[in-house]
């Protein structure tokens, strides 16, 4: 598929340009991204249980730039960092010690519950059938709020720069209200923490729900955004920048998307291009001398494997 900069995108940057200078001067310079951004997708899910704080600190050690994640939202409004808005049957062990089965996994939408319910469920034990190098381990879903405190201070701890923050907004309009807040109140939410914990400057927000990013366009203008693109999106990266109305920080397609093109149109209009999730380490290589700005990756140690 090409996808040169086309006239609807060079409309597009220049209506940026007139309308949202400001913005765009607060998204990109008040604080330096990684020359190439190492992302461990979920912390570190292919070495430990998903988003978790041993996830992100396994992230740390093998020496990724950027701690990609997921939010949801409690009953009792507590942003948690999960990607499934219920307890998913891979991952899961009751307070009893019991596997959630498939079929009544949905049955504990978090939404539906506070967070001192929560916490009594196991996210490690098991172990998840997909990832056999996954280390199992007891472990909960963490509030974002604590997530953050440990990863800043384990960082420090290392001795290494701090890391940025992509995390993304789990919702959809099908769901408003059932799984999650309205994209209004979730994203008040979300940056209540993030501004809480003094993290804005190195923090991206990613979704495949534009309506978030929107508001945060709206709301919260400093704030780098990445739009994800699903593999079955077939529109071109023209078209989906012009649903989405503004120019994001990020683009982050899945990886199979990438094209040339993509990359260079990307580099034209100064928005960097994150694919997700390569989990082979020829395969970010080729991705890296395409040109891309970044990966994220289930086994953030194939970066240093491949002499990144």
């Amino acid at each position: 598929m090409k996808l040169p900069l086309s006239g609807l995108l060079a409309a597009s940057l220049l209506w940026t340009a007139c309308a949202s200078s400001k913005r765009m001067t607060a998204q990109t310079n008040d604080a330096t991204f990684p020359a190439f951004d190492k992302e461990g997708h979920r912390g570190s899910r292919g070495l430990m249980p998903e988003n978790t704080i041993p996830a992100m600190k396994k992230a740390i050690d093998v020496g990724v730039t950027t701690l990609e994640m997921d939010a949801s939202v409690t009953k009792d409004k507590q942003v948690i960092v999960s990607h499934d808005p219920y307890f998913n049957h891979d991952i899961t062990t009751t307070p009893e010690g019991r596997f959630i089965t498939k079929e009544e996994e949905k049955q504990y939408a978090l939404f539906s519950m506070n967070y001192e319910d929560i916490k009594r469920f196991d996210v490690g034990q098991k172990g998840n059938p997909g990832f056999p190098q996954q280390q199992k381990m007891a472990v909960q879903k963490p509030l974002l709020a604590d997530l953050i405190e440990a990863s800043e201070k384990y960082a420090a701890e290392k001795g290494v720069k701090p890391v940025w923050y992509n995390i993304e907004t789990k919702c959809r309009p099908a769901t408003d209200g059932v799984l999650h807040p309205a994209p209004e109140e979730f994203v008040s939410l979300l940056m209540k923490v993030v501004e809480e914990k003094g993290i804005t400057p190195r923090t991206v927000i990613q979704s495949f729900d534009r309506r978030t990013l929107q508001v945060l366009n709206r709301q919260y203008a400093g704030v780098k955004t990445s739009y994800l693109v699903e593999a079955s999106n077939k529109k071109t990266l023209a078209e989906n920048l012009a649903d989405l109305g503004f120019m994001p920080f990020a683009y982050s397609p899945h990886y199979t998307m990438v094209t040339a093109e993509m990359v260079k149109a990307c580099k034209d209009a100064n928005i960097k291009l994150i694919p997700w999730t390569v989990n082979d380490k020829a395969e970010i290589i080729r991705l890296k001398n395409m040109g891309v700005d970044g990966i994220i990756s289930d086994y953030p140690n194939l970066f240093a494997e491949a002499g990144f």
